[in-house]
């Protein structure tokens, strides 16, 4: 069995919320701040991940303090295991995770009460974390 890839993440700075709105919702204007977003629409929900600003409309369903860790990329898409490695680890740490996947790369979001655990056990495990 091949070792696990190690990969390098950024710790980006903000705290982020998720935020769940109906399907039929327009897309809000404040949804499109900071240096990550994602929107995902199905037929149950619109969720938008953005910073949390504190400035979220009361009325909307929210889960706030998140963390986001980026993996430096960009990876092929024929590669294999790269979300595996990061996510393993956390897994046998009991670190809950939301990961998202874009064009170039991937994201995982951990709870900020987590992330020290996280950052430990990501490193134990051969990854470099750029805080």
């Amino acid at each position: 069995m091949a070792k696990p890839a190690t990969l390098t993440l950024e710790l980006l700075q903000e705290n982020f919320v998720i935020c769940r709105l109906s399907p039929s919702s327009s897309l809000p204007s404040w949804a499109f701040n900071g240096p990550f977003v994602s929107i995902t629409k199905s037929s149950d929900e619109l969720s938008i991940i953005t910073i949390d600003n504190n400035q979220l409309p009361k009325e909307i369903q929210c889960e706030r303090n998140w963390k986001c860790f980026k993996l430096i990329g960009p990876f092929p898409f024929d590669l294999t295991g790269i979300l595996t490695s990061v996510l393993n680890p956390l897994a046998k740490a009991e670190v809950g995770i939301l990961a998202i996947s874009t064009f170039d790369t991937d994201y995982v979001l951990i709870k900020d009460i987590n992330l020290q655990t996280g950052i430990d056990v990501l490193k134990q495990n051969g990854h470099t974390i750029n805080v």
